[in-house]
């Protein structure tokens, strides 16, 4: 099992002049912590105006400046907004093959659609159709990066006319595409896609493995179809960090991080009401110990990630034999301490991970070895995108020649 680190970027009211510099700072002094000890990956969110939650809407730039502070953990896209409405397909394809290109092929392209009234409204997607905006952006995505050149589309909610996207990504013939995923209908649709999955929801490892058992049983069936072109089978789960030898010390540094974290996520999504540049949720979370968003999302086992390193290696543990592939820690969330963070993974790193290490390369093989008929079978179902003949490529007139052409024919 591999484990990774997760950045909203959360920053809690009140803010002070230098506070989100700071922020930044400390976010890429952990991920290069995170790479000298071996952890797998970093992942950064792309969110848009949810103040305080997550101050991180250009994941590209941030990710762009760890690949240069780094050396071997992967870089993901925990993840990317691919609808239209937020970033155009061409313009997504260029900023993943080029941050890959810069991190020599250390890139992961995570997907998703969002569920915020403030991103979808601020950027006009509607909210009935962002499924399908989102599935006709992710596959043709896909074609542009691997394709040369790609032939152009006329879809239901974009089009382009032929172009050759450049750079082309250090990885052939794209970075693994991955989903973000909050419940099991839309880890059914990762499956059913041949993404992985990012799962954000908060559960226990006995539910992890009804979840990762349906969509294994998925990617081993004829539902599977890649909607990229490879298959990426393999499911993540986050759960709660924080690690020290007193397991209360341990959750007086991590767990109200942790619960602001649960309780802004469903003011935001599911409860709240929001006044931009004026609602204070730290100011309400902390007056609103007892309300009923606090309990929303489920507490169960989400403990397990917050106490002693011999408490922690049992829970992770239980995703382990549960199948999961990857954990990843939510650290820096609330007001939790760059300090506190920083001794966590290393005592995470010298207590916790060594053994989970030495079991990964062996299990990773078993599957890949078991998977690869099914895969070779899903990746035969798939409908290409059709290539373009040379003569079939289209020729475009430069700008100049056009006007010189129509100032002859007009004179």
């Amino acid at each position: 099992m591999k484990f990774g680190i997760f950045y909203e970027h959360q920053l809690p009211r009140p803010w002070s002049d230098g506070i989100e510099h700071q922020l930044f700072q400390d976010a890429l002094e952990q991920v290069e912590l995170a790479d000298r000890l071996g952890i797998d990956y970093a992942w950064e969110v792309e969110h848009h105006f949810l103040e305080e939650y997550s101050h991180s809407s250009a994941p590209e730039v941030f990710l762009a400046a760890a690949s240069q502070r780094t050396k071997n953990i992967r870089l993901g896209h925990g993840i990317r907004q691919v609808i239209p409405g937020y970033n155009h397909p061409a313009r997504t394809a260029e900023v993943i093959a080029t941050l890959d290109l810069v991190s020599s092929g250390r890139v992961d392209f995570g997907t998703g659609e969002s569920s915020a009234i403030l991103e979808l409204g601020g950027f006009g997607v509607p909210v009935e159709e962002k499924r399908k905006m989102y599935l006709e952006a992710t596959e043709q995505i896909c074609n542009m990066i691997a394709m040369d050149p790609y032939p152009g589309f006329e879809g239901d909610y974009f089009s382009m006319p032929c172009r050759n996207i450049v750079p082309k990504p250090f990885q052939k013939p794209h970075p693994p595409v991955w989903v973000a995923c909050s419940n099991r209908d839309t880890i059914k649709m990762a499956a059913e896609n041949g993404m992985g999955v990012l799962c954000f929801a908060f559960t226990d490892p006995a539910d992890a493995k009804h979840w990762v058992d349906e969509y294994y049983d998925i990617i081993r069936s004829d539902k599977c179809v890649p909607i990229g072109h490879t298959v990426n089978a393999n499911v993540a789960m986050v759960t709660s960090f924080s690690v020290h030898p007193d397991k209360d010390e341990a959750i007086r540094r991590g767990k109200p991080g942790f619960d602001f974290f649960r309780y802004a996520l469903a003011n935001l999504y599911v409860f709240g009401d929001h006044k931009p540049g004026r609602t204070n949720i730290w100011e309400a979370f902390q007056k609103d110990q007892a309300n009923p968003a606090l309990s929303m999302l489920p507490d169960d086992g989400q403990l397990g990630g917050i106490g002693t390193p011999a408490e922690q290696r049992e829970h992770l543990e239980g995703f382990e034999a549960a199948g999961v592939d990857q954990v990843i820690f939510i650290q820096q969330a609330g007001m939790n301490r760059h300090e506190h963070i920083c001794e966590s993974l290393e005592l995470f790193g010298a207590e916790v991970q060594p053994s989970f290490k030495e079991r990964d390369p062996a299990a990773v093989k078993q599957k890949q070895d078991e998977l690869a008929p099914y895969v070779e079978a899903a990746l035969a179902r798939k409908q290409w995108m059709k290539e373009l003949a040379d003569e079939e490529i289209p020729t475009f007139e430069a700008l100049g020649r056009q006007i010189i052409a129509s100032e002859q024919s007009s004179s």
